[in-house]
């Protein structure tokens, strides 16, 4: 059934200018979305999507549960907090598998996937982090899956104001005393940032007013060094592993989303330098390397979290604002990660 615009010419000029404006976003919507064919849920798996909010409650969910939408979409309600408390990170692992907590003190916890409550795609979850022991004002700064494909050989951790910490696996295991620090406050800051990485690549950092650094990864001792010198209220927000051929998905706060190519973002030759615009932005929510074929998953201050092929984010060469991810009212961005397709 087709809709005619009714004749607005009696109408106030500022409902015509927010008319127009809905519009406007639609058409752009449409024009960023190109038709392709749906695609079919994945079959029951032992992966699960753990939501963890910022005060500790935190839930795990099988990830067959979460459908596939478009990118731009609603998606659904997921983990749910009463405020002041919100959704504040995302990870994928197996239900059998180990979390590495890291907190933004640099210490660093094991935790049993199994160990965290299972259930349906909306709850409240439970109170995780209890046997944890943090500190007076230590937070989680990151979650990641301690095994598995998407682990690695060292953990990088990075601070608010730019060091770079690296951590061998060896010392991550089971024989890991949960809360050994790795990390001296003093040095930069509170951690803002971790990622796995195999130690044969690149460091790919950004922060939150959306200015990055790549180098290489061995320039950064195991003892830690500066790797990107941060301005005066910016803070480091994300670190990911890359390769000259890889991109990097990121989002903001409001639901933009880009694709940056690391061909066309070329490498220092030694870390600790200003860094350059990497996407343009007040407030940069997190970046990832992603594939072909991956999914990302966004979850919101609301609770809400969407499913989509990273495919349909559109690569660019430069810092540009991004197209929409996520549709949000009275809402913002919280937390990203990826579904590996391999």
């Amino acid at each position: 059934m087709e809709i005619e615009r009714p004749d607005l010419s009696q109408v106030a000029p500022e409902v015509v200018a927010y008319i127009e404006a809905l519009e406007a976003e639609l058409a752009e919507r449409s024009e960023d979305q190109p038709e392709r064919a749906s695609i079919p849920q994945e079959p029951p798996t032992t992966i699960n999507v753990i939501s963890l909010s910022q005060h500790g409650r935190a839930k795990r969910t099988p990830r067959h549960f979460y459908g596939r939408q478009r990118r731009a979409g609603m998606g659904v309600f997921d983990l749910e907090t009463t405020p002041p408390d919100f959704p504040a990170h995302l990870a994928l692992a197996d239900e059998e598998g180990h979390l590495l907590l890291v907190s933004d003190h640099g210490r660093v916890f094991r935790l049993p996937v199994n160990a965290l409550v299972e259930t349906p795609v909306r709850a409240a979850g439970s109170l995780a982090l209890g046997s944890l022991s943090l500190r007076e004002n230590e937070r989680i700064a990151g979650i990641l899956p301690a095994d598995g494909p998407q682990g690695g050989k060292y953990l990088v951790m990075v601070s608010q104001r730019g060091w770079v910490q690296r951590v061998r696996d060896g010392y991550l295991g089971k024989s890991l005393i949960n809360g050994m620090s790795f990390h001296n406050v003093k040095d930069g800051g509170l951690i803002t940032a971790a990622c796995w990485t195999n130690g044969d690549g690149d460091l790919f950092i950004a922060t939150r007013q959306g200015k990055g650094i790549r180098f290489r990864e061995s320039q950064a001792s195991e003892r830690g060094c500066l790797g990107l010198r941060v301005d005066v209220g910016d803070e480091v927000v994300a670190v990911t592993a890359v390769y000259p051929h890889s991109r990097v998905f990121m989002i903001t706060h409001e639901g933009k989303g880009t694709v940056r190519e690391m061909e066309t973002f070329a490498a220092y030759k030694a870390p600790g330098a200003g860094g350059k615009a990497v996407m343009k932005t007040e407030k940069l929510i997190g970046a990832l390397t992603i594939n072909e074929g991956d999914d990302l998953f966004i979850i919101s201050q609301l609770g809400k979290i969407i499913r989509f092929a990273a495919d349909e984010v559109p690569p660019k060469e430069g810092a540009v604002q991004g197209v929409n991810c996520m549709a949000l009212r009275n809402d913002e961005v919280t937390a990203v990660t990826i579904a590996k397709s391999s």
